[in-house]
């Protein structure tokens, strides 16, 4: 279980990202963090594995407080924590299945990985997981090759690798077109369910919210104004976490920067 207790972020700058969060997150619930821009989703997330230093609070993941953590520790804690990125963050010149590995890197020695030489199992795993996202065919090509949807599930693949006991989710459609978009959170979904692995996901689409969803959080300047399931978000809780806004109307402000070819999920 994942339990964070009065989170709190303060940058530099004086400006205040988070406050007071508290939140408890079982094995096998997905949840999904809404808000507008500049609420902090992002924040709470990369706080969560320290890629964002917490200025107050607790974060403990089973028996350990990530925020107390040595530099040490916590690269050997890292690997209990999967991260899919909304860029992907893949090495573009690598192959997919080279990228795939990676998510193995804190397990293997130095010579290992310098030399990309990877334990058979690992190599075997890895075959395993292109086949569930779908990319079995593609495990030779460069990543510079792929559709978004491709390299978002080369990242999907990749943080599995790593045997995680909490995936971390950061806006994993933002780049992809709304089919796309759909498929990616059915595979994250799916694969959630098979492997009873909770997962925070911060996604800007609220209705994709709603159908993939089992628990929603929503921000607002830094602070938890919702915390419920999808069916009890109402047009009052929308407004307590966008601000003013006509919920009824039928326009939509949706962009679509890519369109693909879609893989099954």
């Amino acid at each position: 279980m994942l339990q964070i207790r009065g989170l709190g972020k303060t940058f530099a700058t004086g400006d205040q990202a988070l406050a007071g969060i508290d939140l408890e997150v079982p094995r096998g619930q997905i949840l999904g963090l809404i808000g507008p821009s500049g609420a902090g989703k992002s924040t709470l997330i990369r706080c969560i594995n320290r890629l964002v230093e917490p200025t107050q609070g607790s974060i403990r993941l089973g028996d350990a407080n990530l925020v107390t953590l040595s530099s040490r520790q916590l690269r050997y804690q890292r690997r209990r924590i999967g991260m899919i990125f909304q860029e992907y963050s893949l090495v573009e010149r690598l192959t997919v299945m080279e990228n795939v590995l990676s998510g193995r890197l804190g397990y293997v020695s130095f010579w290992r990985s310098w030399s990309r030489r990877f334990p058979p199992d690992d190599v075997a795993r890895a075959f395993q997981l292109l086949d569930r996202v779908g990319l079995y065919d593609k495990a030779n090509n460069r990543a510079d090759a792929l559709s978004g949807g491709q390299r978002q599930r080369v990242g999907i693949a990749r943080a599995l690798a790593q045997n995680p006991e909490l995936l971390l989710v950061d806006e994993p459609t933002a780049s992809l077109d709304p089919r796309t978009s759909r498929q990616i959170m059915r595979l994250i979904t799916e694969i959630c369910a098979e492997q009873d692995l909770p997962a925070i996901i911060n996604i800007h689409d609220v209705p994709l919210a709603q159908q993939f969803m089992q628990r929603l959080v929503g921000l607002h300047a830094g602070k938890i104004v919702f915390d419920g399931p999808p069916d009890e978000l109402n047009e009052d809780t929308l407004t307590a976490i966008y601000g003013e806004e006509d919920w009824n109307s039928n326009s939509a402000d949706e962009e679509a920067p890519e369109a693909e070819g879609a893989l099954s999920a």
